[in-house]
């Protein structure tokens, strides 16, 4: 847990960027106004843990899950941010598939590139055997 309550707040620079995100590139806002908007985006952070933390609780789990996140914002009435959080986390499963799928396809292909290269060099290992098993009169001659 936190320490201090500053610890719960989220980094001014991210703040920043969602608040110059959000307006006209022509309008301004104050050093008090985003200290305001940060905090007020920490408490609903915060508040909105909290509330799914209940969910969990309540399905006897410790672990919160995108379902009890989409179930805080309905208890919390905020029900216009369910659909887009809804595709939003639609979205990142389907990343999270996609991205699990290539490193398992990198793992697969790096496994039959160690097993090609391994191959390779028992082949290889064979041949020098197989050279230095030669009998001597097969050998040419260094006579001169």
């Amino acid at each position: 847990m936190a320490e201090k309550p500053e610890d719960l707040n989220l980094p001014t620079a991210v703040i920043t960027r969602i608040i110059k995100d959000a307006l006209p590139d022509a309008v301004n806002i104050s050093k008090e106004a985003r200290a305001a908007i940060s905090k007020a985006a920490s408490v609903f952070v915060l508040y909105a843990t909290s509330s799914a933390n209940n969910f969990a609780i309540k399905s006897k789990r410790k672990t919160l899950t995108g379902q009890d996140v989409l179930a805080a914002m309905q208890d919390m009435e905020f029900e216009k941010f369910v659909e887009p959080l809804t595709e939003c986390l639609e979205t990142f499963k389907k990343e999270q598939k996609g991205k699990k799928e290539a490193s398992d396809k990198r793992k697969k292909s790096k496994g039959t590139a160690t097993k090609k290269s391994d191959d390779k060099k028992k082949d290889k290992d064979t041949e020098s055997l197989e050279e230095d098993a030669k009998p001597v009169e097969d050998q040419p001659d260094d006579e001169s």
